[in-house]
């Protein structure tokens, strides 16, 4: 039996509070609505029941923000892409981020299992004076088990990745486990089977001053980071800044992605990070 999930998230400003109206069809839908730092940032922790998404799975989430509406999206736990011997799973996202308003996309990572056929595609639509930080964790396999991707068993395993910002910049790729020039590669995955993408993105061009701000506080803690040689930093385009890391385990790629975050949240927005509760469990 394939699972069928769509979940509608509208969110205004009502005074200086963020008030948010979900819609659920299927099994995706809102755990918790929290306000820990202030009333006009709505915390949301997005929920699949299920556990995982196999082959045949679709779920999509199409989100809306109202001018000067704030909100941080989160999941509990990992995102769990099963193996499937024919159909194939997709999930997507899509939103639209109006003038003023502010979206933080943070879900945990995904974990792509051997003999995986995946689609996840992400876009974001940002209209001048909109602005958003994003991130995506994407493990082949099972790296803390030890549990190949590309396992010979399992040759069809397959996870095709989108990212968009129309106009801006846009991310399309798929990995194959029996594409070993790219999972092996130093110009791909060079053996590692973590790759981590963080993002500060903005619907009008940032300053220059403000883009080398943001790309400053992201090398310094690189500097600081294990994963410093196999990170980088760049600005492909002037509405975007774009931190990417390569690493064997999830941890600590998540871990300086929170860092920079954090540096960025107080850089850009003049805002303490403030995790949300459910990293920590």
């Amino acid at each position: 039996m394939s699972w069928h999930g769509h979940l509608k998230l509208d969110y205004r400003l009502d005074g200086d509070r963020t008030t948010a109206l979900d819609r659920h069809d299927g099994p995706l839908r809102v755990l918790q609505r929290l306000y820990p730092e202030s009333p006009s940032v709505c915390h949301h922790v997005l929920v699949h029941p299920p556990g995982g998404i196999v082959g045949g799975d679709v779920l999509e989430v199409d989100l809306h923000m109202a001018p000067g509406s704030h909100a941080l999206l989160t999941t509990p736990g990992a995102t769990r892409f099963y193996k499937s011997a024919e159909h194939e799973a997709r999930q997507s996202l899509r939103a639209q981020v109006s003038d003023g308003a502010r979206l933080e996309w943070l879900p945990l990572e995904t974990l792509a299992y051997r003999g995986c056929q995946a689609v996840n595609t992400l876009r974001f639509e940002l209209a001048p004076g909109a602005e958003m930080m994003g991130w995506d964790v994407l493990a082949l396999g099972l790296p803390a088990a030890s549990e190949a991707f590309d396992d010979p068993d399992f040759p069809h395993g397959r996870y095709t990745q989108e990212i968009e910002l129309p106009g801006v910049w846009l991310e399309r790729g798929t990995v194959r486990a029996s594409d070993p020039l790219l999972l092996d590669s130093p110009l791909g995955w060079a053996g590692h089977r973590v790759m981590a993408t963080l993002w500060f993105a903005a619907g009008t061009p940032l300053t220059r001053d403000r883009r080398e701000a943001l790309l400053d506080v992201a090398r310094q803690a690189q500097g600081d980071s294990p994963l410093g040689k196999a990170s980088g930093s760049t600005s492909p385009h002037d509405q975007v800044v774009v931190l990417r890391v390569l690493a064997d385990r999830v941890e600590p790629a998540m871990a300086l992605l929170t860092q920079v975050w954090g540096r960025w949240r107080q850089q850009a927005w003049d805002l303490a990070p403030c995790p949300p509760r459910v990293w920590r469990t």
